[in-house]
């Protein structure tokens, strides 16, 4: 079964027992979405939020809200600005790590993203520390009894010939945050079997299981013809299109066009034997409230930000919503029968 046919069943048979769009406040005029999932860091709860006016296209920051109420978040106004796209968080070792993704232009033209990564312990001066490859979005950093998992995400025509996915996910442990860097994510072995022909994904929140595993919620995502606008194909969201329309001659990627489809899924990695065991679909766009795209091929586009685990033995699921906004769910937690989660953010 492809995995449109799965999202197809998975849409059938849905039932949200909750279903909400996050609230912000201190930014007016603005959308944010796309955000990392909510922490507490020193007793408050807060949560990074991409933040881009409607009309504007790869021309975000990250800004840093606390949350006031259940599902409502105020802009922290004396937080660093960091001018980048889709935030995540990771707590290693007693210190956060922000990561995003960072946009370089060249002679007013788009050329080439990669990761930057902040780390510290006070959200009010968290320092930059390094970079991923260039042309790689979802990597993400897992704490582990012994070092750091890192999970890669290449995506290029190479990754396409070898493996029929137009991108693949790996895995590397290195000891430290001092470690991190584009080379030792590049050699992470490719974790085989998560995506079809002409798909891509990464992952976007992981969390260690007390059995070992690691929990990993991500996303997937492919092209469909429906709906398809090819006036518009230039401005849909950095990850679909690449480098459409870019001077850069090591542009990895063709153009793709159509409804680009994005939904949350789960898997449990097992990394002593770099296998994936219980993947599965968490949520499509339709799982989340109603509401507008930035785009009309973004409508059926959900970004993954993660789960926080609740005390009724549930989970909140989180995602970004057609560029424009940030909802939540209430879900059954993922993993059951793999582990509980160690660290609760």
């Amino acid at each position: 079964m492809t995995t449109s046919e799965k999202k197809t069943a998975f849409e059938k048979n849905q039932k949200p027992s909750e279903n909400v769009l996050l609230q912000f406040k201190g930014l007016e005029g603005f959308d944010v979405y796309n955000c990392s999932i909510p922490f507490t860091w020193k007793g408050r709860r807060y949560i990074y939020g991409r933040v881009e006016k409607r009309h504007e296209w790869a021309r975000s920051w990250v800004r840093l809200f606390e949350e006031t109420e259940k599902d409502t978040f105020v802009l922290s106004r004396n937080s660093m600005i960091y001018q980048l796209e889709d935030p995540f968080i990771a707590i290693i070792k007693g210190e956060l790590v922000l990561g995003g993704t960072y946009v370089r232009y060249r002679r007013n033209q788009y050329y080439t993203f990669f990761t930057c990564f902040y780390r510290g312990t006070d959200l009010e001066d968290l320092r930059y520390f390094t970079s991923g490859p260039d042309f790689m979005k979802d990597i993400r950093l897992v704490e582990l009894p012994q070092g750091i998992g890192v999970f890669s995400r290449p995506r290029n025509e190479n990754v396409e010939k070898q493996y029929g996915s137009a991108s693949v996910i790996g895995f590397t442990v290195i000891p430290d945050l001092d470690s991190l860097c584009p080379e030792c994510i590049d050699s992470a072995a490719v974790i085989p079997g998560l995506f079809g022909k002409g798909e891509w994904g990464g992952c976007n929140q992981c969390y260690l299981l007390d059995s070992g595993y690691i929990g990993v919620i991500g996303h997937k995502s492919y092209h469909s013809p429906q709906n398809a606008d090819p006036a518009s194909a230039s401005t849909l969201s950095l990850d679909s299109t690449a480098f459409l329309h870019s001077s850069n001659p090591h542009n990895p990627m063709t153009p793709p066009s159509g409804l680009a489809v994005y939904i949350n899924i789960s898997f449990v990695f097992d990394p002593a034997r770099n296998r994936i065991l219980d993947e599965k679909i968490l949520a499509v766009r339709s799982s989340y409230p109603p509401g507008p795209a930035k785009k009309p091929e973004l409508a059926d586009c959900t970004f993954t930000s993660g789960l926080v685990p609740r005390e009724d033995g549930k989970a909140d699921l989180y995602g970004g919503l057609g560029d424009v906004a940030e909802g939540r769910i209430v879900i059954d937690y993922p993993f059951q029968g793999y582990g509980n989660i160690c660290k609760v953010f």
